[in-house]
C-alpha cells in the first residue's frame, strides 16, 4: 500500500511542476535574469522545497521566448563567458496577471481560506 509520503511527494511533484511558469514569470516582472539565478531564487523563496534544475528553466524559457511572453539579451560577465537575460514582455506581464488573477487571489477569498484553516485543524 501506497504511504501518506509517497502521495504527498507525487503531487507535490505534480503541482511544482505545474507552478514553474509562475514562479519564473513572477520573477521576471519588471527584472533582468538569467537562469542560473532563478533557480537559487525559486529555491531561497520556497524554503528549498522548489529546486527546479537549470534545464527546466532554459526549455520554459525557451518557449516563453518564442511565444513573446519573455525577451532576452546576452550581457558580459564580470566573471566567464556573457550570460542571456531574461525579462518579461507587455505580453508576459498580462499573461502573469491575469493568472495571478484566475489562480492565486482565490486563495485570498474568505470562504477558501476558511477551508484551508479547516482542513489544517482537522484530524
Amino acid at each position: 500500500m501506497i504511504t501518506i509520503e509517497q502521495l504527498l511527494e507525487q503531487w507535490e511533484k505534480a503541482y511544482k511542476k505545474g507552478l514553474l511558469s509562475f514562479w519564473i514569470l513572477l520573477l521576471l516582472h519588471d527584472k533582468w535574469l538569467y537562469a542560473y539565478e532563478m533557480s537559487t531564487v525559486i529555491a531561497e523563496i520556497s524554503n528549498n522545497t522548489i529546486l527546479v534544475d537549470e534545464k527546466s528553466i532554459y526549455r520554459a524559457l525557451k518557449r516563453f521566448e518564442e511565444n513573446k511572453i519573455v525577451r532576452s539579451e546576452k550581457r558580459v560577465s564580470a566573471i566567464g563567458p556573457a550570460r542571456r537575460y531574461y525579462t518579461l514582455t507587455a505580453v508576459g506581464k498580462t499573461l502573469l496577471k491575469q493568472f495571478i488573477q484566475r489562480n492565486i487571489l482565490i486563495f485570498e477569498k474568505p470562504e477558501v481560506a476558511a477551508m484551508i484553516e479547516q482542513a489544517l485543524d482537522s484530524n
